[in-house]
């Protein structure tokens, strides 16, 4: 989601300031060479990469692990503003692993990789995780597995793939399977961009689609903020934008424009296909999969959201062994379960986030 403190600082303002924010925690980055990987779908996603990012220093006994994926269209960068000594997850006390999801453009993405599969699962994302905290660190098992959105999504299918391997999972704004009408919503996307010109098939395009792009980001500012925010005015009282105009312009044209078409692309079909018990493991029975869950489980979905509604999570609830529901009170929508910028949303965030992990 968008930001006002993006625009104004630009990429290398945030970098800086986030650093700051860590103080002198340790960091390492580096891309993580998986080989041809057989995928959930019987393809090969051939020379499979996997690019990551840490925070803090895995402890002797390797039991301080947090595993931090990316959202949706989002690359590492854009997600640490939370991680430092009084952020949402500390980096003195925690190892935190960011891995970048496949098709984000720093891991194996169409933007990199001409023999792309049509569709890369999540479950294909938790899997090249799995080997990449075992080959690189030595990692069997994680204290957490916290996700926002894409990220939740990515927690909830570790708590399932890995039920003896994950302590605690935290989905804020995510769910166990995309909803209907998610999907609906994520289909239309695909629509727009297929009905660009210079599609050509499968999610591939001449040239970036700028005309269907437009649109695309204009679709989505009506779906990741709610109607409630837009009648409230936040867009230009909180965010600074001088009319809706400039807002959908700035905060979600831009935004966008900085991603390939066929990485969007490619992660919304990713989105669409997510359901943890879409394995061998659980044979699609949802009930099955969420039954053998052993980590304890915080749901986190926002009031407003209009994606993971807190029904969605509602009708997980009974199914979870060591769970609990706390939705965050809001109207930003899907923003409010990343809340960079917003000071009320962030304190509760960090507070039950805090709470749960030292739980």
């Amino acid at each position: 989601m968008t930001t006002s403190r993006r625009e104004v600082l630009g990429t290398a303002g945030l970098l800086a300031t986030a650093a700051a924010a860590q103080g002198a925690a340790a960091t390492d980055r580096g891309q993580h060479a998986l080989g041809d990987l057989a995928l959930q779908s019987g393809k090969v996603l051939p020379g499979a990469q996997l690019s990551w990012r840490t925070h803090g220093t895995l402890s002797p006994g390797r039991d301080n692990v947090v595993l931090y994926p990316t959202s949706y269209s989002a690359q590492h960068p854009d997600l640490e503003w939370l991680i430092g000594p009084e952020g949402v997850l500390d980096p003195g006390r925690w190892f935190i692993v960011i891995p970048d999801m496949f098709g984000n453009g720093l891991s194996s993405s169409p933007s990199n990789t001409e023999a792309y599969p049509d569709l890369v699962t999540a479950w294909d994302n938790v899997q090249a995780q799995r080997r990449l905290l075992r080959e690189r660190w030595g990692i069997e098992r994680i204290a957490c597995a916290y996700g926002w959105s894409m990220g939740a999504i990515q927690a909830y299918h570790w708590a399932a793939a890995f039920p003896d391997a994950v302590d605690r999972i935290v989905v804020n704004c995510g769910s166990a399977r995309t909803a209907v009408h998610n999907r609906v919503f994520l289909l239309g996307l695909m629509a727009t961009l297929e009905a660009a010109p210079e599609h050509l098939g499968g999610g591939r395009f001449s040239q970036e689609p700028v005309a269907a792009m437009r649109a695309f980001s204009r679709i989505y500012a009506g779906w990741g903020l709610s109607q409630d925010f837009y009648r409230a005015d936040l867009h230009r009282t909180a965010l600074g934008a001088p009319d809706l105009d400039a807002f959908l312009r700035t905060g979600w044209e831009e935004r966008f424009g900085r991603r390939a078409a066929a990485n969007l692309y490619a992660q919304l079909r990713t989105w669409d296909a997510a359901d943890i018990s879409a394995n061998p493991m659980y044979g699609g029975d949802l009930a099955h999969a969420l039954k053998a869950i052993k980590a304890r489980v915080l749901l986190m979905p926002g009031e407003t959201d209009l994606y993971f509604r807190v029904a969605d999570n509602a009708a997980e609830l009974p199914h979870l062994a060591r769970a609990e529901l706390r939705s965050i009170p809001s109207i930003w929508g899907h923003r409010a379960g990343n809340p960079q910028g917003i000071p009320a949303e962030t304190a509760f965030l960090r507070a039950a986030v805090r709470a749960w992990m030292e739980g």
